[in-house]
């Protein structure tokens, strides 16, 4: 007999309560398969699709497209159902349980769809057919989010295979990414999981409706006209940060005017060897890493609650980029052990998904510094806000042909004013200074990092 699970809207990770509904990928009477994405969210980081545990007929949806849903509330019911007489081959879900949502019971084995029989299932007073369910799953495989099953599902990786290093054995992304670092270094690929395709598909990608701002439909006569905004997803979430960053930071900026014409001259020297381009933005992280590594006190953030500052090994290194939804910080993961040419594409990278809207919570979150290049507005200097928790950024200005005073004579020169904005708790001005003129040393004669190599 056919069974109408509700599937809620999961903990998509980095503590997000919250997603704004963007498109509904399947409409109710739609059958879906296993680890189909059924619809289209935004976060307040970034963009994912959602994938649904059960296959089945869908028989109710909750929320329409730019509505905002609370984690842990219904978002779609699915009608599944199995052959008569044999009881224990209900459909159960995936297997890969959300935490907190998804499959309600743990029994010692779970039934996917395999079979194909019509079931009548009631859809808003009638009857709809469905594809039941699939292959025999030993028992539940518990992941945090969907975002860790898609990184296996994508990368062929079997979750099963897997022993989670989080609470009770949950399998984090870290997990999956080991699994398969430690599958390409072994030179075999991870091992292909089979998947049950879906007897109908989901329609393709289309573009991210952008927010249309209300206007007041009655305002009284002698009020000017006026329009409201809502703050929320992206642009709510940069709110709230910022307000946070300037109400518990005690932040202050210096600055420098820098020679860069040397830097631009190493650079076209790197890419004229005909290998990957170099970007400046590279260049830049890369003397940040340097810098860094001498002044550790600028990589770390204060645990007000113990009174401790917390310097951190790695860098992970955020940039600042613009899109059309709004300001967002990808993070380049381990950027001090990254060289030129890994940082050029690494930028690249999560530019492009910026842009696109594809990036993951993960790759906005975990930063430990950033690097804001304002310099590509046209403008010369700014004073950075810092990322909270965070405890400095360097602000990077346009590079332009200005009068230099090079080795006792005039000349025009490509300069740059580098501005760094820091948490005065963690350190004072000396450190930061001397933080800043190492960048600016390093900015005029690009040798001095050699020193560090």
């Amino acid at each position: 007999m056919a069974q109408v699970l509700e599937f809620r809207l999961p903990d998509l990770g980095e503590g997000l309560t919250e997603a704004e509904i963007v498109r509904w990928l399947v409409e109710v009477g739609d059958v879906v398969a296993v680890d189909q994405p059924v619809v289209e969210v935004e976060t307040a980081k970034a963009m994912v699709d959602v994938p649904c545990p059960y296959a089945g007929v869908v028989t109710a949806r909750f929320g329409d497209e730019g509505s905002e849903l609370p984690v842990g509330s219904p978002l779609i019911t699915v009608a599944v159902g199995a052959p008569a007489g044999d009881s224990d081959a209900q459909s159960e879900g995936s297997g890969n349980v959300l935490v907190g949502y998804g499959t309600s019971q743990a029994p010692a084995r779970r039934r996917r769809v395999r079979r194909e029989e019509q079931v009548p299932v009631p859809v808003n007073g009638r009857a709809a057919a469905a594809e039941v369910v699939a292959e025999v799953v030993e028992g539940p495989v518990p992941v945090i989010s969907p975002l860790v099953r898609r990184l296996a599902r994508e990368n062929g990786l079997d979750l099963r295979e897997l022993t989670g290093s989080g609470p009770e054995g949950l399998i984090l992304r870290a997990d999956v990414e080991y699994a398969l670092r430690a599958a390409a270094s072994q030179g075999h690929p991870a091992p292909v999981q089979a998947s049950v395709q879906a007897s109908v598909q989901a329609p393709a990608p289309a573009p991210v409706p952008t927010a249309v701002p209300q206007t007041p439909a009655a305002a009284p006569a002698t009020t000017a006209a006026e329009t409201r905004v809502p703050l929320k997803g992206i642009r709510g979430a940069v709110a709230d940060k910022l307000s946070r960053s300037r109400s518990e930071i005690p932040d202050a900026t210096c600055w420098v005017d820098a020679d860069a014409t040397e830097l631009m001259r190493a650079r076209a020297a790197m890419n004229a060897t005909g290998g990957p381009k170099i970007s400046l933005l590279a260049l830049l992280a890369r003397i940040c890493t340097a810098a860094l590594a001498r002044f550790p006190e600028l990589n770390s953030t204060v645990d007000t609650a113990a009174r401790e500052i917390v310097r951190l090994d790695a860098v992970h290194l955020g940039f600042a980029a613009q899109t059309e939804r709004g300001l967002v910080v990808p993070v380049v993961k381990d950027a001090h052990a990254r060289d030129a040419e890994s940082l050029s594409a690494e930028f690249a990278r999560l530019t492009e998904a910026a842009r696109t809207g594809t990036l993951t919570p993960a790759e906005l979150t975990g930063g430990t510094f950033t690097l804001n290049n304002y310099g590509v507005f046209g403008v010369d200097g700014s004073t950075p806000i810092i990322n909270h928790p965070e405890a400095a950024m360097l602000g990077v200005g346009r590079i332009i042909p200005k009068p230099w005073v090079h080795e006792g004579e005039l000349a025009v020169r490509q300069v740059v004013q580098l501005s760094l904005t820091f948490d005065h708790r963690v350190c004072d001005g000396g450190t930061a200074g001397g933080f800043l003129r190492y960048v600016a040393d390093c900015v005029e004669q690009p040798a001095v990092l050699l020193r560090t190599l």
